[in-house]
């Protein structure tokens, strides 16, 4: 249990963001952009950075907007980012996912949403498999914004649910009651969307054993195909409105450790599998099927089945992930804006991958989606020697003393019941991880 008080990356990407710098920038980008290869495939992700209100949880790069005014403006800045970036890579790109996130993505106006949407598939070949997404707050779920995302062609819903309990939700300021979970998830599915996902937080102020699995059982009474279920990153230095949450009604390491625990018994009580480590789908979900077949991938939104060659972030703070390696957009709505309206790509920073990294990078992606990994065959793959990993080897050797991990001819796999810590296993792997590495969130 001491390792669930680690601070580690989620690793969502390797190197992480914090490791990202002003080396790489807009000039670089573009000439990534440029050298795309014609058959490679697209993956496009629109960053919305507003809500109505902010939730004291919250740790997305968003803002309250009351007006339409800084909204409509963001759109219009969305589309010319847009259209810098099809200059570069030319039109007519294969798109195989779309994902709009957030914030609150549909706090855009009816219009300029699916205009937006318009400009994408006039600048896209989008796919027959396409899969096309955005994140929701049931609260704002109507039958006419519904019916709004079936004319855009959504496929599929994520809920942002995270808990059902009165006296939770007062505490985290998202007063949300169950019916009006209930009454979003009716909506959906009366216009046609039954691909519906939900959030799930655990380590909230006043948790306790009963409000757990209370709040996992109502979860999947609704019967979502999806469930993601994240602990709460207490980090209130580098999220200030995370100071209205009261510290002392967390639960501690190992009492979230227990919670977790409790969520996915819970959750597979009920049908549902694990898929990596936080996520959970239906059997026939395209998720189950990526764990399945070793084509499950981690990034920015988490486990996803996406396979897309190219990730392209649009919006603010939004990341790309090309062959090359990592770029992120100005998180501050000014300078992005300012880049846009000069014509630039509003690239901020980035890191460009080194062989050892790619290397490392596959070793962890591999922990973080099939609990295992074979660092011989990785080695040889990337044209690296076994010594390369020489740190990782030394940083191991206590995880796999003590039962995180076992090590043989080669590969190395996490047992079942220390899942719970792969990204422990995982941050042995990390060449750019201080030791303490104090800013980041508790491993479980």
């Amino acid at each position: 249990m001491a390792y669930a008080a680690h601070n580690v990356p989620r690793y969502t990407s390797y190197p992480t963001a914090p490791h990202f710098s002003e080396a790489v920038g807009a000039k670089q980008y573009g000439s990534w952009l440029d050298s795309v290869a014609p058959e490679a495939t697209i993956s496009l992700y629109l960053h919305i950075p507003f809500c109505r209100s902010i939730c004291h949880y919250c740790g997305c790069h968003t803002k309250a907007a009351l007006r339409d005014q800084p909204v409509t403006e963001y759109a219009a800045r969305l589309a010319r980012e847009l259209d810098i970036v099809l200059r570069h890579i030319g039109p007519g790109r294969r798109l195989v996912h779309l994902h709009w996130g957030g914030g609150t993505p549909n706090i855009l106006p009816e219009g300029e949403f699916l205009e937006l949407v318009d400009r994408i598939h006039d600048g896209f070949a989008l796919s027959e498999r396409l899969e096309h997404a955005i994140e929701l707050d049931p609260r704002t779920v109507t039958p006419r914004l519904a019916a709004l995302l079936v004319q855009a062609g959504i496929t599929r819903v994520n809920l942002g649910v995270q808990d059902f309990n009165p006296e939770v939700q007062l505490a985290i300021g998202r007063w949300q009651p169950y019916g009006q979970v209930v009454e979003a998830v009716s909506h959906l599915r009366a216009a046609g969307i039954d691909r519906i996902g939900f959030d799930l937080m655990y380590g909230l102020p006043h948790q306790g054993e009963r409000e757990i699995v209370l709040n996992a059982a109502r979860a999947a009474g609704l019967w979502p195909q999806r469930l993601a279920v994240f602990g709460y990153a207490h980090v209130p230095w580098m999220k200030k409105h995370q100071r209205r949450i009261d510290a002392a009604a967390l639960p501690g390491a190992v009492e979230r450790v227990r919670q977790a625990e409790t969520i996915g018994r819970t959750l597979l009580g009920a049908g549902y599998r694990r898929i990596g480590l936080d996520h959970f789908a239906l059997p026939g979900d395209d998720l189950a099927a990526a764990a399945d077949n070793g084509r499950l991938r981690r990034n920015f939104q988490g486990y996803t089945a996406d396979p897309a060659d190219i990730l392209v972030g649009i919006g603010a703070s939004a990341i790309s992930r090309l062959p090359q390696g990592y770029v992120q957009n100005a998180v501050d709505l000014g300078g992005w804006g300012r880049k846009i309206g000069s014509g630039q790509l509003p690239t901020a920073r980035g890191r460009g991958l080194s062989p050892e990294d790619r290397l490392r990078a596959e070793i962890i992606e591999g922990l973080m989606c099939q609990f295992e990994t074979d660092l011989e065959g990785a080695c040889r793959r990337h044209g690296l020697p076994r010594e390369s990993l020489d740190d990782a080897e030394k940083a191991l050797a206590p995880l796999v003393r003590d039962g995180l991990a076992r090590s043989t001819g080669g590969k190395l796999r996490i047992p079942e019941a220390a899942r719970p810590f792969a990204r422990v296993v995982a941050a042995a792997f990390d060449g750019y991880l201080a030791p303490a590495a104090d800013r980041h969130s508790a491993a479980v």
